[in-house]
């Protein structure tokens, strides 16, 4: 029997390890995402209806009803998501992921990755900011005048600066910025860098407008987390193919809606084990608290699902100034996720562990055995509509998630007789 699950286990990290994202071009989701109508919103996380939806869930589909022009108000829109005339479905149904709210609408530019390896894709959308943005749930004329401006400038400059350019390896980026002091999650200036750089020459040789240029490169340079929406794609481009290699116990998605918790485990396919999500312990910005702070949420946990982010902030020691902690606590959180997975990473180094491989392949059963949890740092979103990011720090999934796979684990095996 242990053979057999270790099998299946070398086979997923095999997966895992052989995977190659690669940034292709961008498109608009409802012309690109599998299965993607203009009356379906796709969300961050596990499936959640709209009356269990957070706070900042609800705000980000009320910004996104306003956006497709199903409302005119906030009010009118929380109406419209009521009435049962929107379809909600989470991000990861549908190739996608979203960071916190995750929501995702028909008309959003997206990013495109390809696993050239299997051949898979995955798509997200691109980052607006920190702040009073739409996916920390806030929906203020600010928020919809900035996402049109993505959509009618930003987006038609990326694409063809993209087209320009041809295939970029986000797995090559993504390790080098690893190296420049990134996990990728929550830290991502080295990344961000990286990928204006590679870019730069591109953008300057599309067919629009010098101000245009200017205003993308300026939009793209100002915001550090640019990189963020492809390092999630980018991981779950990575991860997908192991879903469905049965027997293996490694965790193959983590996501959270700010209600609830979900984990997916390779060997029992695309089904959910969910709990209550935690509140998170950070840093909050002036004038807010802990009793402002809605519970965990969003899908960038992808990137700890991969063995980056939270599980590599060794390497980034300069987080812990965003997230709080000290740089002690970032190397102590890596050391301790290389209990609880399975291999180390063969591209992802990290240099104060003298390039160790990042803890790779998370296994149900070692996380309830030793009760270590997954370390993640993230966003903080205030737990009311319209408000926005508050914080940001470091959260844990619930440990229920694990002993609920491992519980239908094992009644899979005891199904087709392989244990009593």
């Amino acid at each position: 029997m242990e053979n057999l699950i270790e099998k299946a286990n070398q086979q997923v990290l095999e997966i895992i390890q052989n995977a190659r994202p690669t940034l292709i071009g961008l498109g608009i989701a409802g012309e690109v995402i599998p299965g993607m109508e203009k009356n379906l919103f796709l969300h961050a996380g596990p499936p959640v209806t709209w009356e269990r939806m957070s706070g900042p869930m609800r705000g980000a589909v009320m910004a996104g009803l306003i956006y497709e022009g199903f409302a005119s108000t906030p009010e009118e829109a929380a109406k419209v998501a009521a009435s049962g005339k929107i379809r909600f479905e989470p991000c990861h149904h549908h190739q996608s992921v979203g960071p916190m709210a995750g929501v995702v609408t028909s008309s959003m530019p997206v990013w495109i990755i390809e696993n050239t390896t299997y051949g898979n894709k995955a798509f997200c959308t691109l980052n607006e900011g920190l702040g009073k943005v739409l996916r920390f749930g806030a929906y203020g004329e600010e928020v919809i005048t900035r996402l049109k401006w993505m959509e009618a400038v930003l987006y038609p400059v990326l694409k063809e600066a993209i087209a320009i350019h041809g295939p970029i390896d986000l797995k090559n980026m993504i390790a080098q910025g690893v190296q420049m002091g990134d996990e990728v999650h929550n830290r991502n200036k080295a990344s961000t860098s990286l990928l204006i750089r590679e870019i730069a020459s591109s953008i300057v040789k599309t067919s629009f407008s010098d101000e245009d240029k200017v205003k993308v490169f300026d939009f793209l340079n100002s915001n550090d987390h640019t990189y963020l929406n492809l390092s999630m794609p980018a991981a779950k481009a990575s991860l997908d193919p192991a879903g469905g290699v049965k027997y293996s116990t490694i965790v193959y998605t983590m996501a959270r809606n700010g209600t609830d918790f979900g984990i997916r485990v390779a060997g029992l396919g695309d089904r959910w084990f969910t709990a209550p999500a935690e509140i998170i312990n950070g840093l909050y910005f002036p004038g807010f608290t802990m009793d402002d702070a809605n519970p965990d949420i969003g899908d960038s946990c992808i990137t700890e699902t991969l063995g980056i982010g939270g599980f590599s902030m060794a390497t980034a020691p300069a987080i812990v100034q965003f997230v709080g902690g000290t740089p002690k606590d970032a190397m102590r959180y890596t050391t301790s996720m290389y209990e609880i997975t399975t291999e180390e990473s063969k591209a992802y180094k990290l240099p104060p562990l003298n390039f160790r491989g990042a803890p790779t392949g998370i296994d149900i059963r070692k996380v309830v055995e030793t009760q270590i949890l997954p370390v993640i740092n993230t966003g903080i979103a205030h737990k009311d509509p319209g408000v926005g990011q508050v914080g940001a720090g470091i959260v844990n999934p619930p440990m229920a998630c694990f002993e609920q796979a491992l519980e239908a684990y094992v009644k899979l095996l005891e199904d087709e007789g392989l244990v009593e």
